[in-house]
């Protein structure tokens, strides 16, 4: 009788030996966890105008700054004004980058009055100077805007009293807002004014 339970118990015993052999044997393996990679963000689109080699639209990485946008555009020309300008200031998404030329680059032609005189020109009166482009349309005055394509007195008077009436342009898409001002007359307009420039 005793043997009869000692094998009992022997058999018990070996069912759970097995039992807690296979539980710790076939216990799953944990699968590695997969980081995903972080979202890219989607590219800055500019239009960087001015005193550039090539002025156009231009696609930038998210962080580019002012000084990015002028090298994608071939960078700035010998007669470019880069002192009004933080190339260090970050850029949005849709943002126009102006590169001012210098004022003594673009100021008209002198006349010498020592060869006038030799010519024998008479000259009644000295002509007034050219307007210097891109013309701000915030602080030119009429005979400024006057010079504009497309723009004659009356026009050139409505965009001083809508600046009055509204305050200043913050941008030049703005100027259509005038009356007579459409798409045609300021596609002609854009690449020859400006709102001006904050450093």
């Amino acid at each position: 009788m005793k043997n009869g339970w000692a094998m009992a118990f022997g058999v018990v015993c070996g069912l759970l030996g097995a039992g807690l052999l296979l539980l710790v044997t076939g216990q799953p393996q944990g699968a590695p966890v997969q980081l995903s990679p972080p979202p890219t963000a989607p590219p800055l689109v500019l239009h960087v105008t001015g005193a550039v080699a090539r002025p156009g639209v231009y696609s930038l990485p998210d962080g580019s700054r002012v000084a990015d946008a002028v090298q994608a555009a071939g960078g700035m020309l010998s007669d470019a004004d880069a002192e009004p300008l933080n190339l260090a200031a970050l850029v949005q998404d849709g943002e126009r980058v102006w590169v001012p030329w210098k004022q003594a680059a673009r100021a008209p032609p002198q006349s010498v009055a020592g060869e006038d005189q030799a010519q024998g020109s008479n000259l009644t009166s000295p002509s007034p100077p050219e307007p210097i482009f891109p013309v701000n349309i915030n602080t030119a005055p009429q005979d400024d805007l006057e010079s504009l394509p497309g723009v004659g007195p009356v026009i050139a008077k409505r965009i001083i009293a809508y600046r009055q009436e509204h305050g200043p342009f913050t941008k030049i898409d703005d100027l259509q807002q005038v009356d007579g001002i459409g798409p045609t007359t300021f596609d002609k307009l854009k690449d020859l004014i400006s709102v001006g420039y904050s450093p």
